[in-house]
């Protein structure tokens, strides 16, 4: 294992691809600790000591948001633009052309993508500064504005940093960023799980329980992130000029998780809006409405797993295209052993690709409420560890890891990968 990770180091473009990114890294950990102006960073603390409404906003942005710095927005701004831009792509047509021109297409919608992400950005820290003006030294007009403008410039750089990241380092430099704050809070849940042990609130049996069952989470989310259905293809035999193609055997990968962590993300943002709006008005029914959806409660965990399922298969139907799957295939002389080529070939797919989406919802469900069973078991709180952000860190690093291993074996040396 360790001759195969000195290979990395062996191959000089691979070796400044990761020095690049790990200055990158650098540049955002130090970013996290610059405030952001006007702003009393002791009111701040006290709002978040109050409650864990906004910790999974903190988790993102590697504690940067809790310290209401200049990238205290992190780069949410930029998924929920790309994930808006995704999501149009089916129904608005210059968009869906666009998504059929290749790297030309890729490049418009990349621009479109940017421009949508400060508009977002602008108006979530106009939100954020309107709504937390009490840790605001002189909460008037102006200064609200430029605590909007700056937290907008500090997503737009680190939105910057990551097309860096992806076109000169290793990866892709969002899910790294998000990642590389994700990673950046585990030292603050060790000192949070030492300082248990030292008051006496939790014991040793339930720090080696909590970390038997993280350590089984990791294991269970990589085995289900790797996991494919592969359906069999067979390509017909044809003579084109003087020279004959196909008649060979394929096989179409289905993967179980087609949505990834965005269903997550979805069910998330909706139940978080009930106590949002309660945290600023004061109305006693909205208030008591708004305690069914705090976090952890039966009827918002309830409610949690089947936004999830639903939204898993909401978004694996308008991403994944399976009649034009199944065309394509029809097209190339590709077709499915006992299945008749065209409408036949996709409602099979679409028939197993209801099925494994079933599969994946149910396991994203899991792995989502998992650690609310977890920390009433062990009593282990404020240790934000599974969900999403466990899905996040699996999936990004074996996606970085893939990369590397085919950059590491494209120059004749064994991987690292088995």
């Amino acid at each position: 294992m360790l001759q195969a990770l000195s290979n990395i180091y062996k191959i000089p473009e691979l070796r400044q691809k990761i020095i690049f990114t790990l200055v990158m890294f650098a540049v955002f950990r130090l970013g996290t600790h610059i405030p952001v102006p006007g702003v009393d960073p002791v009111a701040i603390q006290h709002l978040f000591a109050n409650g864990n409404l906004f910790g999974l906003l903190d988790l993102f942005s590697g504690g940067a948001f809790s310290k209401f710095s200049i990238f205290a927005m992190s780069i949410t701004p930029y998924i929920n633009a790309a994930i808006i831009i995704q999501l149009l792509t089916v129904v608005i047509p210059t968009l869906e052309q666009w998504s059929k021109e290749g790297q030309e297409g890729h490049k418009k919608t990349t621009q479109v993508t940017r421009y949508l992400t400060v508009v977002l950005a602008f108006l979530q820290a106009l939100g954020m500064s309107i709504g937390l003006k009490q840790a605001i030294l002189n909460p008037n007009p102006v200064n609200i504005l430029i605590i909007a403008i700056t937290l907008t410039a500090g997503t737009v750089f680190l939105m910057w940093v990551g097309e860096q990241i992806t076109a000169q380092g290793v990866g892709n430099g969002i899910s790294l960023i998000i990642f590389a704050g994700i990673v950046a809070a585990l030292p603050k849940s060790i000192g949070t799980i030492y300082h248990y042990v030292q008051a006496g609130t939790v014991s040793y049996f339930q720090v080696f329980l909590f970390l038997v069952v993280a350590l089984a989470m990791v294991v269970f989310v990589v085995h289900v992130e790797t996991g494919f259905r592969n359906i069999p293809i067979s390509y017909a035999k044809r003579v084109v000029g003087t020279r004959a193609m196909g008649g060979h055997t394929s096989h179409l990968p289905l993967k179980v998780n087609q949505a990834g962590v965005i269903p997550i993300i979805f069910a998330s943002s909706v139940l978080m809006f009930p106590p949002t709006i309660a945290q600023f008005v004061t109305n006693p029914t909205i208030k008591h409405i708004a305690s069914y959806f705090e976090w952890g409660t039966p009827f918002q965990t309830t409610l949690y797993a089947l936004l999830i399922i639903f939204f898993t298969y909401f978004y694996t139907a308008v991403t994944m295209k399976i009649p034009d799957l199944a065309d394509n295939l029809k097209k190339y002389g590709g077709f499915i052993p006992g299945i008749r080529p065209g409408e036949p070939t996709a409602d099979y797919i679409d028939h197993v690709m209801t099925r494994i989406t079933l599969a994946g919802s149910v396991f994203l469900a899991f792995i989502a409420i998992l650690p609310n069973a977890i920390g009433a078991f062990t009593h282990i709180q404020g240790v934000y560890f599974g969900g999403t952000s466990l899905l996040i860190v699996v999936g990004v690093a074996l996606q970085t890891m893939k990369q590397i291993e085919s950059m590491v074996v494209m120059r004749h040396y064994e991987g690292f990968m088995k």
